[in-house]
């Protein structure tokens, strides 16, 4: 993005939303746990639900598109060639939902409180700006330092809009209850701490005949109901108490969804699929500790894993093998690295396992032309030469005498199945493995404190990888907490490479650097990957509709809509 960005000409609405669609009725949809806060861009509390409704940003996503933006609270953007600075021209149509205009002094209040206060990733990239100003009447321009990279003045762009006049005298950094000024589509209408929220749509929303919110936004009113668990939720919708339900589990997915609405026809379930890149899914191996800061034990334990066995048993066939950091995307490494991925690679090429310039990574086969027992006899032997001995059936350090035992850390119950046959693989090795599944929130403090030797957890990667890939893989972000680098990787290689993605000019160029990335990650045996679906597995009752094309990143519900004609049947 260079140039002058406006509505492009003829643009009339996003692909996948139906601009015909009526509009009315209540949706309801359930989250699991709890909330409570209603400012979603603080790190204070667990924010609500479908805050994304309330508030409007400079540009909006399309969905259908890797990393496109169109103009929204700004309707004119500027930035140069090298992307130094970003301009922006405020729509003066655009208004807070009290119908007070939004006003460049709105946006740099913004800029500045979340640069100060906001999330983690906002502070990062706002940092890099050197001056935020006041242009004109009805513009805002960011001049950058240096550091920036291509994607800088792309996250700009995104930033939401708060209301300088409603936050100035309030404390940002802290839980609030109190219903904020915002912009969006949606004012919230009512709330039950920790139980319920209840978005309404406003009928004087400044934006709602804007091109890019054209068949978006239909119902009346968006409900997120709050569920203990996922068992409970499920029962929720089985009686209707739910409209739209996306389902994690393949297991329930093929074996639960049995009941009268759905054999009466009031119900339907749809797989539908995508093309976004799927989470990367599977044990990580927290590396700060032994012995899994050794390569070598680290790919023998990856060998010991069934996978046949656990999709069919566990999963009911419903899941593709995982085989990298990006799946179900072009960004994958695929057969043996090109000519530019070796160019990227060869500077480290003494410092990699051999197998990052070979073939790229796939799962060990569990059967023909490989056994298990194939895969048992390399996994011992990579432990043997790491000085692992196997003394009256226990996996012992040759030098300690010191047993080979650690932890695998869970945060669902659900996760218990495929560790305990992961656990019980270990055990052919003479491995000890105890299991400590623990709730949401004790999960989520342990994983953040990297406080763990093994965790069943994911990366979620997207089609435009840019600078969070520093926060995943970096050597900073390894010694930071709370920064996603869970495996704690370290290695000049992948920081290169973390650091070059975000500074690529070309699409090309983005694909080729991943896969080089791709090709690390996977031959050091970080993690052992899991499964993915490819597909959203959603139900939903008759009377809720979407449109026929299903968007590159998936299912989208703001594109859904009430059809009073379409109950064929009853709960």
């Amino acid at each position: 993005m260079h140039g002058t960005a406006e509505m492009p000409a003829g643009f009339s609405h996003f692909s996948y939303a139906n601009p015909e669609a009526p509009k009315g009725g209540k949706l309801r949809q359930a989250a699991i746990g709890t909330f409570d806060t209603i400012n979603p861009f603080s790190l204070k509390g667990k924010s609500a639900q479908g805050l994304n409704l309330a508030y409007d940003r400079l540009t909006a996503r399309s969905w259908d598109e890797p990393f496109t933006l169109y103009p929204l609270i700004a309707e004119k953007i500027e930035t140069p060639k090298d992307r130094s600075s970003i301009s922006f021209t405020l729509n003066p149509k655009a208004r807070f939902q009290d119908g007070s205009p939004i006003l460049p002094e709105d946006v740099l209040f913004t800029f500045k409180t979340l640069k100060e206060e906001g999330r983690p990733n906002m502070r990062q990239v706002y940092k890099l700006v050197k001056k935020a100003e006041k242009i004109g009447e009805n513009g805002v321009k960011f001049s950058l330092n240096s550091g920036f990279d291509q994607e800088t003045v792309m996250i700009l762009a995104m930033m939401p809009v708060l209301s300088e006049k409603w936050w100035k005298n309030r404390s940002f950094n802290q839980t609030i209850l109190e219903f904020p000024l915002s912009s969006g589509p949606y004012r919230i209408e009512k709330l039950d701490p920790g139980r319920q929220i209840v978005f309404k749509r406003d009928p004087n929303y400044w934006a709602k005949d804007l091109p890019v919110n054209r068949g978006l936004y239909n119902f009346d009113e968006v409900v997120f109901d709050y569920y203990r668990d996922n068992t409970v939720s499920f029962e929720a919708f089985k009686t209707a108490n739910i409209d739209v339900r996306t389902e994690q589990n393949p297991a329930l997915w093929d074996k639960a969804y049995r009941f009268k609405g759905l054999t009466n026809g009031a119900a339907r379930q749809e797989n539908l699929k995508h093309g976004r890149v799927e989470r990367m899914w599977g044990f990580i191996f927290n590396t700060r500790r032994p012995p899994f800061n050794d390569l070598r034990v680290r790919k023998a334990l990856s060998l010991m894993l069934d996978y046949d066995w656990v999709n069919r048993n566990i999963f009911h066939g419903k899941y593709q093998t995982l085989s990298s950091y990006y799946p179900n995307s072009s960004l994958a490494a695929s057969g043996l690295p090109s000519t530019a991925e070796l160019a990227l690679l060869a500077p480290f090429r003494d410092k990699l396992p051999p197998e990052v310039f070979g073939p790229a990574w796939a799962p060990p086969q569990s059967g023909t032309p490989r056994s298990l027992r194939d895969n048992l006899r390399e996994a011992d032997s990579l432990l043997k030469s790491a000085g692992w001995e196997i003394q009256k059936e226990t996996r012992i350090q040759k030098k300690t005498g010191k047993p080979l035992r650690f932890e695998i850390l869970l945060g669902s119950a659900e996760d218990e199945k495929v560790a305990l046959a992961f656990k019980r693989a270990l055990k052919r090795l003479g491995i000890e493995v105890s299991l400590r599944t623990l709730d949401n929130a004790a999960f989520r403090d342990r994983l953040n404190g990297y406080d763990f030797d093994l965790t069943l957890y994911f990366w979620q990667n997207t089609l435009s990888p840019g600078t969070e890939q520093l926060i995943y893989w970096g050597c900073d972000s390894a010694k930071q907490e709370g920064r996603f680098n869970y495996a704690g990787i370290c290695h000049e290689a992948t920081d290169f490479l973390a650091k070059s993605i975000p500074q690529v000019k070309t699409r090309e160029e983005l694909v080729t650097t991943t896969r080089a990335l791709d090709r690390i990650l996977t031959h050091e045996h970080y993690a052992i990957p899991l499964f993915f679906a490819g597909s959203d597995f959603v139900a939903s009752w008759k009377p809720f509709r979407h449109p026929q094309k299903t968007p590159l990143y998936g299912n989208v519900i703001e594109s859904w809509w009430y059809d009073e004609n379409g109950i064929e049947g009853k709960p």
